[in-house]
């Protein structure tokens, strides 16, 4: 099977196949573990199981991401070059598999450990696991650009992908606090959750790499690997839609791993009640299910542009009612964050499906024709992800990084499990606005950056 339903068409018309789709979106449903749980429940870990104070919990979480800007265009590079050399990027998909090991390491801090050992624990294990993720997520999500397909269909694609990915987003973030034990959570408890999701990860992983093998059985465009490593950044970061693009990306995915962060301490702290935490990230990531597919309808009635700019927007103004905190009243709360929750659908969908249609332009702009051989003029598929996947990460980093820095300017009070320290008001205000107005901010600047895209309409008008 190809994975393609061939029609007498432009290549660029052509439409994948709902089963290869379903295997390639599969792989999602792992990495939605590694993207939510972390992010969800690292900080909350480090502070208030662990004993370590906000400032170094922050610093533990970001650091690892340093390294990430450096070596994810050097992986997408990697991946441009197995393709060239073997014909796919399945070894580098592979390697990726093993992040379980390093995911389930990240929660197995010994018993004697706290302080500053164990973020030193949890900070290498974090760097493992980063470095792992680049392995696998750069070619899954190179792999859009690889394929003869256009416009609307590579939005398609995507929102096969987004859907599997809400249901890994939304299983882990129900699943993993109540592994952990709940409100009466216990080291025991993190190590038990670690393990258990890690096999339901390896699992996903493995079927998301046969599905790339059968959506690019027919359908990738034979590709060259342009130049690599800092050339290639330059040349990925010269590109101005992308770099518009990216740059927005950064600030939207602060703005999500920001309120991920801040979600147990919003439910313990502001609305009393610790096991809120899953009702939370439930309507939170619930409604991406229910509406990617009107995502995907207004996409191509407007624009992809023109849709992620209401839901940059959306996001911005249900965050600001967070700020305002109990007064509000809980059903008004959980409102709000069902809000978030369907334009965070749309910024998960959206900026992925716009992602391949600048490289096929970038390669366009730079090769308009095929070489002597045949192949398409090199797209450097791997190396423009790289970048935006080292983006992706150094926001999952700056979101938690800037909320910890938020509690600590409040002076929030670290503890051990089963402790109950009395935070000051200060601490308590830190908790309620960071968790509104911070990503509030953040998401109007994405606005403000993502309005300087220009490429949407010629990109539509293409296909």
């Amino acid at each position: 099977m190809t994975g393609l339903d061939r029609r007498p068409v432009a290549a660029t018309d052509a439409t994948l196949a709902r089963g290869p789709l379903a295997g390639f979106a599969a792989g999602s449903l792992g990495m939605g573990v590694w993207v939510t749980v972390p992010g969800l429940l690292l900080l909350y870990f480090l502070t208030d199981v662990l004993a370590v104070g906000p400032w170094l919990a922050g610093l533990a979480l970001l650091l690892p991401k340093i390294a990430d800007v450096l070596l994810h265009p050097w992986v997408g590079h990697r991946a441009d070059v197995e393709q060239t050399r073997r014909g796919d990027r399945r070894r580098l998909l592979l390697l990726g598999c093993a992040l379980p090991v390093a995911f389930a390491a990240l929660f197995a801090v010994p018993g004697g450990l706290t302080g500053v050992p164990a973020a030193a624990w949890v900070a290498v294990f974090f760097v493992a696991g980063n470095l792992l993720f680049a392995a696998y997520q750069v070619p899954y999500l190179a792999t859009p650009a690889d394929l003869r397909i256009g416009y609307d269909e590579r939005t398609r694609l995507m929102a096969f992908r987004m859907v599997v990915l809400t249901l890994g987003i939304l299983l882990s973030g129900l699943l993993a606090p109540l592994l952990t034990g709940g409100d009466a959570a216990t080291r025991g408890g993190y190590q038990r959750m670690g393990v258990v999701l890690a096999v339901g990860m390896l699992a996903a992983m493995l079927v998301g790499v046969a599905g790339i093998a059968r959506l690019r059985g027919g359908a990738a465009d034979p590709t060259r690997a342009g130049h690599g490593g800092w050339r290639a950044l330059r040349t990925a970061l010269r590109d101005r839609q992308f770099r518009w693009l990216v740059t927005a990306y950064l600030a939207m995915s602060t703005a999500t791993h920001l309120v991920l962060a801040g979600v147990p301490y919003y439910a313990e702290y502001e609305l009393r009640a610790p096991g809120l935490t899953t009702v939370l990230v439930a309507a939170f990531v619930a409604p991406a299910l229910l509406v990617t597919p009107a995502w995907l309808v207004v996409a191509r009635r407007v624009g992809k542009q023109r849709a992620l700019l209401g839901a940059q927007g959306t996001f911005a103004l249900g965050s600001l009612v967070l700020a305002v905190g109990r007064p509000a009243g809980l059903p008004v709360l959980i409102g709000a964050v069902a809000v978030l929750g369907v334009a965070f659908a749309g910024m998960q969908l959206l900026p992925f499906s716009m992602l391949p249609d600048v490289i096929r332009a970038a390669a366009s702009d730079r090769a308009p024709t095929a070489d002597s051989t045949g192949a398409a003029a090199p797209t450097g598929a791997g190396t423009y992800t790289g970048v935006w996947t080292a983006t992706e990460a150094t926001g999952a980093a700056l979101g938690p990084y800037a909320y910890a820095l938020c509690l600590a300017v409040g002076g929030f009070v670290a503890s051990t499990a089963g402790e109950s320290p009395t935070q000051p008001d200060a601490a308590l205000a830190a908790v309620r606005y960071g968790f509104g107005v911070l990503p509030a901010v953040a998401m109007l600047a994405a606005l403000l950056l993502q309005r300087r895209y220009t490429l949407d309409a010629s990109a539509r008008a293409a296909s």
